[in-house]
């Protein structure tokens, strides 16, 4: 695809593909979350007695269905960032921060498996899809030359901007399961 400068354009394998990438890595997460939860949640409150208890409850609260329900919520902005980077070429900032934030997150997930030494869910899926899928994007944006330079300030913002939606994914689906926050 040629954009309107002329120079060479992104594939929707590129934008769309942020989507797909980040459906493959939550259905790693969607089979695994509440089960892993409740098997673990006993070892990490011991092993990490600094962890507010609070963190742990609600850790523990979360079941099957209200994870899906969030999940769903986080695939439409998830899905709006790829079309909006599919409909700009890759240019989109949206686009381009959620595609940093998804690596990010792939890597966040690695620490996580290091610090209980042993699989968490979405470990799998992030040196498989998450991470590979993020820096061969990220070259072919760079290489269409629609890349735009990330400074740590961005990564910093587009992780909290993951945070903050993923956080707002729960209380979407927290409130529309009924369930008490």
């Amino acid at each position: 695809m040629k954009n309107s400068s002329g120079d060479e354009g992104v594939e929707g394998a590129v934008t769309l593909g942020l989507l797909a990438a980040w459906a493959l890595h939550d259905l790693e997460e969607l089979a695994t979350v509440p089960g892993w939860w409740r098997r673990n949640l006993p070892a990490l409150r011991e092993r990490y007695p600094a962890v507010p208890e609070s963190v742990w409850r609600r850790a523990g609260s979360v079941d099957g269905r209200e994870f899906a329900v969030a999940v769903g919520a986080m695939a439409a902005v998830v899905a709006s960032a790829s079309v909006a980077g599919r409909l700009t070429g890759g240019r989109s900032a949206a686009y381009q921060s959620a595609l940093s934030a998804f690596g990010l997150h792939g890597l966040v997930h690695l620490a996580q498996a290091g610090l209980v030494r042993g699989y968490t869910p979405g470990s799998v899926t992030s040196p498989l899809i998450v991470i590979p899928f993020t820096l061969w994007a990220r070259h072919r944006l760079r290489r269409a030359g629609v890349l735009r330079a990330t400074r740590p300030r961005d990564l910093a913002v587009g992780l909290g901007c993951a945070g903050a939606a993923t956080a707002a994914a729960h209380v979407v689906a927290r409130r529309l399961t009924g369930r008490r926050a």
